[in-house]
């Protein structure tokens, strides 16, 4: 069970963090090649809402206009309310 903490799929963490209402709409996010992914180092643009997301990467998307650079810091366990969300990553200065 200890493996299940250090990762989560992108489209459950994105739901989780409240950056999309649906899993649904999530996935469709990472399918449409709009999420950026920083993982030791190395940038790559997800395409699979199955990839996985850790704790310390970083993201970068577009959303409802507005540009979103950030760190995760949890993965947390489920879909809390947007205090508990916040709580799920850190603002980047995107400049």
């Amino acid at each position: 069970m200890s493996g299940a903490s250090v990762s989560c799929r992108i489209d459950v963490w994105l739901w989780r963090a409240r950056f999309a209402r649906t899993r649904t709409l999530a996935a469709g996010l990472v399918e449409r090649g709009a999420v950026r992914l920083t993982h030791n180092g190395a940038q790559s643009r997800l395409d699979k809402p199955s990839r996985s997301v850790h704790v310390g990467d970083e993201l970068v998307f577009v959303l409802g206009g507005r540009l979103h650079a950030l760190r995760v810091v949890a993965l947390g366990d489920r879909r809390g309310p947007a205090e508990e969300a916040r709580a799920l990553y850190e603002l980047l200065d995107a400049r």
